[in-house]
């Protein structure tokens, strides 16, 4: 019987990104349907409040005063990195866990991002942290937070040891 995890690297985790786009789509259709825009309701008063906000551009609104072009690039943008994700997961061995699940997490983060982007032309927010009404982290939502996470984990297996046996350069 053939190695399927050798023939198809970690690409069972794709269940993972999966979920994400589910639990990121739902969280969306629920606040957009619940919340007008920019409504908050708190949920802890002076530091967190549920909102609902369009992002036409990148991370913290970047590009988002812009024409309209900026949807497609970050569409493409999100395409290619996904298709390099799928790669890189089928690319990796059995013992390559952690970075299997960062990249999942990267992966559906980047897809639901991708979905909004597309499909309505805006990616939808709705968590807002922001310290005493005066300091306003940018809003995000649930694809934003997996794509954190999952980065953060793929700087942090960056500073492993190297899996062949070779030394880490100090």
């Amino acid at each position: 019987m053939p190695d399927m995890a050798g023939r198809f690297g970690r690409l069972a985790w794709l269940w993972l990104s999966v979920l994400v786009v589910v639990l990121d789509q739902a969280s969306k259709w629920y606040f957009e349907s619940t919340l007008e825009l920019y409504q908050q309701i708190v949920v802890i008063p002076r530091y967190f409040s549920w909102t609902l906000a369009y992002n036409t551009g990148a991370a913290f609104s970047f590009l988002a005063d812009s024409s309209g072009w900026q949807r497609w690039l970050f569409a493409l943008i999100a395409v290619v990195v996904s298709a390099v994700l799928i790669i890189w997961l089928k690319r990796l061995g059995r013992a390559d866990t952690w970075l299997a699940i960062a990249l999942a997490l990267v992966l559906g983060g980047a897809i639901g991002n991708l979905y909004d982007r597309i499909v309505l032309g805006h990616v939808i927010d709705f968590v807002l942290v922001h310290w005493d009404r005066q300091w306003y982290f940018p809003a995000f939502n649930l694809a934003d937070s997996a794509i954190t996470v999952g980065a953060i984990m793929l700087a942090l297996d960056m500073f492993k040891s190297k899996k062949s046996g070779e030394a880490v350069h100090e």
